[in-house]
Formats: structure tokens, C-alpha cells, sequence
């Protein structure tokens, strides 16, 4: 959520923030909203200044007459708070739901334009060059008995899976390997829950309503299904104030997610691209507004670390402004080479890092308390996935299958997983 404060000073960067990302909002509703939800806490301010005087007078210094005067004036401001209050809170209802439909900034670096118009940054390694016809994932899961779809779409519907045999360990393997990586990097580790709030997933930018929603709901609960632990994690904070020298402050979450992946379809999307439900280990950040530029390199170096020590070919993106999320500042990605991708192999998604600055903050209420001011400040928030499970393993099996149609483990997951290749040996 923005600050209601920047509305009509920053009028201006709102509305190129809300065209660059090709959003509709109605800024002109939010000032409107913003200054009549001020009216009403003016009004309602001096109205309780009012009551508070009266009261001042005692009652026992005055006349019988003069009483009953006071007595009567007392109750008369008493119902004018109760209907200003009312109407305030109605007023900042309104404002909070116009604040809802507008997004965070942007950053000055940000390509502009839509989903194709990103800004590679950086590539890393080159695609395999296969001295044979190679397999697309899904030809190796079924060859190596690995995954199985089929089942999966018998008994939970289509994009959901099995993993199977050594798939099932590679899970676990790369689950353990980001771990312990983020660990040595400072992050206090957690499992956290499956489940959220609304409030919570509305905090931190996830619309868990409506017809576009990615989110699943539960029927006779105030709960839903988390689509990352970015939401779990950031709810861990929620309505609290942390000191100055305990940020950054560094978390990682190990958990389910479930998306609807509603209207995700074709060949790209296929397979364990795109699912219902997978295991991601996310990282997750509270710093000061100076600490967080620093941050958003950092998530990306250990992502970087992890993909290289994976030994898979992958660039880096600077996202363009319309393939941003509300709460995103900014954001780098990941992409891995996927041999099996398109008709000769594309790069495909596998990590996202984002710097939200104080967007998820202001409605989670996460504030710090300046060292020397002792001011109390909102912090800002960032998240960046270590792995998520299914496309890592994806680009595992494509990039690092052999002639004879076994798969090379990468040396850093061989004491996890306790052999060097997937398949008979």
C-alpha cells in the first residue's frame, strides 16, 4: 500500500507508474478519496477537542440550571463524535480500497513496456550441445520412472503430480542443498504454515478475491492456501517493531505453494513448468529503506550461487514495468536454459528476487525504531526464491541428461542426494 501522504505529492510518478505497468486505476479517486478521508479526521479531531473541554467544566461548580444546560451539551457532542467516527472510519474504508488498486513505484532503472521487454543483464554459461536427439523432461520422468501425471491427474485433476523414485530424493536434495546455503549466508531458517489469512496475503500484495485471483480459498475458513512462503514469511512481522541493529534481518521458509494457474496453458506451460502445487524454498528480508538496494543484489548473488553450483546455463532479467506484480519496485530473474522448451530449447523462469520497499509494510504494520531518533519508521521488505523444486528439477533433467539416457547429479547435490547420476547404473 502506498503512503495516502504521496497521493497528491506524487501524483504524477502514481499515474506513470499505473500506465508503464498497464494497470487501470482511477488516481484522481484515490486524492479524492485521500482528502475526504482527511475532512473527516479533521472534523472528527475537533470534535473530540470540543468534547474534551466541555468535560474540563465541572459539573459541581455549576448552578442547577447551568447543569442541566451542560448535562445536555455533554450528550449532544457525545452523538456528534459517535457519527464523526463513523463517518471517518467510512471515509478511510473508501481510501484504503482506492489504495488497494494502486501499485508500488517504479525504480528510475526499470525497462519499460510489457513482458518481452526485459533488459538481460547478464549470461551464464552456455546451452549443452547434445551429440544425440535429447528428451524433453516429461520423456525423461517417464523413462526414468521419475514422474507420473497421469495418476496425479486421476486423483487431484490436471497440473498436479508425482514424483517418484530418485525424483523423490531430488526433491530433498535440492530443498537441503538451498538450505544450507542461505544458512551460511546468515538467514534464520523456518517451515511455516500452508495456510494464511486474507489480511495477511492483502498485506503483502496477494488478492485472495475475485475472478483473477492465483490464490485457493477454504471453504468455511478464514484461511487460504498460500501460493509462497513470501506471504508466511512476511506475516511473521506483522504488527510489530523491530530495533535498527537487528535489520537486515534475514529469513528463509521451506513450504508447500499452491497456485490455480488459471488460464496457464500450452506447450511452454506443460509438464512441471507450471503446477498446482511444488516445494520452494524462499528467501526473505527486513532492512532499513538505505539497506535495501544493497538487499536486492544480495538475493540475487545467492540465487546466482545456487544455479551455478547446479551447473545450469541462465541469465539474468531486469523485468520490464508491465510484467510486474503491485508491490514490486523492481525485479531481477532468473532464467534457466531448458533444452526441452519451445521447438529448440528457450530460456524458462526458475527464480524471482523483488524489492517491495515499504509497500508490504504500511498495511502489515512492520515498523523499526531509528537508533538515534528513536523515531519509529516502516521497514522495508524483500523476497527472492533459493529454489522452486519442480522447474529446478526440470532444468536438471533436460540440461544434464547423457547418450545413454541416464542423468548427471551436479557435484554439489551428489553427498544429497548419494549418487552421481540418476537412472540404472
Amino acid at each position: 500500500m502506498l503512503d495516502p501522504r504521496t497521493l497528491a505529492t506524487r501524483r504524477d510518478d502514481i499515474e506513470r507508474s499505473c500506465r508503464d505497468r498497464g494497470m487501470r486505476a482511477d488516481v484522481g479517486a484515490a486524492v479524492a478519496a485521500q482528502e475526504a478521508s482527511a475532512r473527516a479526521q479533521t472534523a472528527l479531531n475537533e470534535a473530540n477537542q470540543r468534547r474534551n473541554e466541555h468535560q474540563k467544566v465541572g459539573k459541581g461548580k455549576l448552578a442547577p440550571d447551568a447543569r442541566a444546560a451542560h448535562v445536555e451539551a455533554g450528550r449532544r457532542l457525545k452523538e456528534e463524535v459517535a457519527e464523526l467516527e463513523e463517518r471517518a472510519r467510512g471515509a478511510r474504508e473508501v481510501l484504503d480500497e482506492a489504495l488497494r488498486q494502486l501499485p508500488n513505484f517504479l525504480h528510475p532503472e526499470v525497462p519499460i513496456g510489457g513482458e518481452a521487454d526485459y533488459r538481460v543483464l547478464k549470461e551464464v554459461g552456455k546451452p549443452p550441445a547434445f551429440d544425440f536427439a535429447p528428451l524433453d523432461h516429461l520423456a525423461l520422468g517417464e523413462k526414468l520412472d521419475l514422474l507420473d501425471f497421469e495418476s496425479a491427474a486421476r486423483v487431484a485433476g490436471q497440473k498436479f503430480y508425482y514424483l517418484k523414485n530418485e525424483a523423490v530424493l531430488l526433491e530433498l536434495a535440492l530443498q537441503r542443498f538451498a538450505l544450507d546455503v542461505v544458512r551460511e549466508r546468515g538467514f534464520g531458517l523456518y517451515t511455516t504454515p500452508d495456510l494464511a489469512r486474507p489480511e495477511i496475503l492483502d498485506g503483502t500484495g496477494y488478492n485472495p478475491r475475485g475472478e483473477e485471483t492465483q490464490i485457493y480459498s477454504i471453504e468455511g475458513a478464514d484461511l487460504c492456501l498460500i501460493g509462497t512462503a513470501e506471504i508466511t514469511l512476511g506475516g511473521l512481522r506483522a504488527d510489530s517493531i523491530l530495533d535498527e541493529d537487528e535489520l537486515p534481518l534475514r529469513v528463509a521458509g521451506l513450504s508447500h505453494c499452491y497456485r490455480t494457474e488459471a488460464g496457464s496453458h500450452g506447450r511452454e506451460s506443460r509438464g512441471l513448468y507450471r503446477v498446482h502445487q511444488f516445494s520452494k524454498v524462499e528467501m526473505f528480508a527486513f532492512t532499513t529503506p538505505e539497506q535495501s538496494d544493497a538487499m536486492h543484489e544480495e538475493l540475487l548473488e545467492i540465487e546466482e550461487q545456487i544455479f551455478q553450483a547446479l551447473e545450469l546455463p541462465y541469465r539474468v532479467i531486469d523485468v520490464a514495468s508491465g510484467d510486474l506484480g503491485a508491490p514490486a519496485y523492481r525485479k531481477f530473474d532468473i532464467e534457466a536454459w531448458m533444452p526441452g522448451r519451445g521447438e529448440a530449447g528457450d530460456y524458462g523462469e526458475v527464480t524471482s528476487a523483488s524489492n517491495t520497499t515499504d509497500f508490504q509494510a504500511r498495511r502489515l504494520r512492520i515498523r523499526y525504531r531509528r537508533a538515534d531518533s528513536k523515531k519509529n519508521e516502516l521497514v522495508h521488505t524483500l523476497n527472492g526464491t533459493a529454489v522452486a523444486v519442480p522447474r529446478a528439477i526440470l532444468a536438471l533433467l533436460e540440461n544434464h541428461q547423457q547418450a545413454d539416457g541416464r542423468v548427471r547429479v551436479p557435484a554439489a547435490l551428489q553427498s544429497y542426494l548419494g549418487r552421481d547420476v540418476l537412472g540404472a547404473r
